[in-house]
Order: structure tokens, then sequence, then C-alpha cells
């Protein structure tokens, strides 16, 4: 997704497509590019998609948390005069998408959360990888799949590069500190938009439990299960991925 990337005063984006406008949030060490097929199939299916990078490891470390991030999200609307978005986020990127629409409901016309983190945290901080242990971070990385081939070479370098350096190790563990902080429980049942839950069932990072949870406590969810898939459906199962959330859409008239 490089080449599509652009870079606007302090956003760099990638966007395309004409219609109702999907922002996508990526999740804390997902690339823009576990979006690819997702935002290739819905640019082309009469909606405007955007992917902003999110400044995970750039914001000053007492700015870098989930708050601060939905922040960011807000000023991205404002800067490209965006009024009323679709949220779709995976993991992190969930949660940005929870808290966000917590204080900006007005300008939230629908959520779609997938392995959306906000309501079980541990699996963000309970065994940080270990630096330097490559044979570690590969299993970690391509454990999060159902199929570990899912997790590539260029992926777990990109993981173990970012484990290995200092600023963005405390930046992370930043991060997952504030989502523990920003438990989510309390603020869902007020939320009315439509939302669309999309999970892996075997997701071991945000267990099928979680998204009964989130199903449970949205007043304006529907729930959709994809079977052998793990933690980044639209990455693992992207087809099917594409078509519940399609169907979704039409069915809820988005």
């Amino acid at each position: 997704m490089t080449d599509k990337l652009k870079t606007e005063g302090k956003f760099t984006y990638a966007e395309s497509g004409e219609g109702p406008t999907i922002i996508i949030l990526h999740g804390l060490m997902g690339a823009l590019s576990n979006f690819e097929s997702t935002f290739n199939y819905f640019s082309k299916n009469s909606y405007n998609v955007l992917i902003p990078e999110l400044p995970l490891y750039t914001l000053p470390l007492i700015k870098t948390n989930v708050k601060n991030l939905a922040k960011f999200l807000k000023e991205f609307m404002e800067f490209k005069n965006l009024d009323k978005a679709i949220l779709l986020g995976n993991s992190l990127g969930g949660h940005i998408g929870l808290y966000f629409t917590k204080y900006y409901q007005e300008k939230v016309n629908a959520l779609v959360l997938t392995g959306s983190s906000g309501l079980y945290e541990e699996a963000m901080g309970d065994s940080f990888p270990k630096r330097g242990n490559y044979e570690y971070i590969k299993e970690k990385t391509r454990g999060v799949f159902y199929d570990p081939e899912i997790g590539t070479k260029e992926m777990v370098d990109s993981v173990f590069e970012i484990v290995n350096d200092r600023s963005s190790v405390i930046r992370t563990l930043a991060i997952a500190k504030s989502a523990i902080r920003h438990n989510m429980a309390n603020d869902l049942p007020k939320m009315e938009q439509p939302t669309c839950l999309i999970w892996g069932k075997q997701d071991i990072v945000t267990p099928p439990e979680v998204a009964e949870d989130f199903n449970k406590l949205l007043p304006n969810s529907d729930l959709f299960w994809i079977d052998k898939c793990g933690h980044a459906a639209m990455m693992e199962k992207p087809q099917e991925f594409n078509q519940i959330l399609k169907d979704w859409f039409t069915l809820r008239k988005l």
C-alpha cells in the first residue's frame, strides 16, 4: 500500500473511491497493508475509503494513549472536511474508534469492529515480546493467525524491528497501559450506532467471549463469525470478511 500513501501536513494516508466514507483504523503493530483487500474492495464498490497512518510511535510519550489517538482521528476528519464516517477498526484501531464514538457520536454513522480491544486488554500487555529473540517474535506474530503462514517474514521482521527499538517499545507499553485504563464496558450501552462485529472463531488475542460481550453491551449490534480464523479476519479471510460487511451495509442501508 506504500505506493498509495500521500502526505499532507501532518497526515499520511491512503484514499480511494467515491461514496459514503469509511475510515479504517489499524492496530498496534498492524501495517496499513493488513487492510489492502478491504480498502480495494470497498473503494471499487461505491465507498470513499481512507486509511490514516496513526501516530503510534511519533507522539510525545506523555500523549501516547488512546485518548490522543482518538483526538488525532478528530483532527484528521476535520482536515478532510468530513462531518461523518463509518469507522472500521481492528484490535487497537477498534478501541480508538470506540473512544472517539464515546465523545463524538454525531460524527459516526456506524462502527465495524474486528478483534477489537476495549473490553479485554490482558493480551496487549501480559507477555510483551522478548527483545532480541527473533524466534520468539516469530512464534508470537504467527500465533495471532489460525493459519500461521499468514504471518510472513516481512511481518515478523516489522514486529521484530518495533520491539527492538527502545522508543517504540516504550510507546507500545504506554498504549497498552492506556488501553487497560480506558475500558469501554460502561460506555458501550450508550452507543446507538449500528455496529457490525466480525470475529474469528479462533481469535486467541480477543477470544470469542469478547465478541459476545461486545454484542450484549452494544444496543444496536450484529455479530458475525468467521471459522478457521484468528485475530485479523480482514487479512486471513478477506473475501469472507468483505462479503459479510457488504451484506451488512446493504441490510443497514449504509
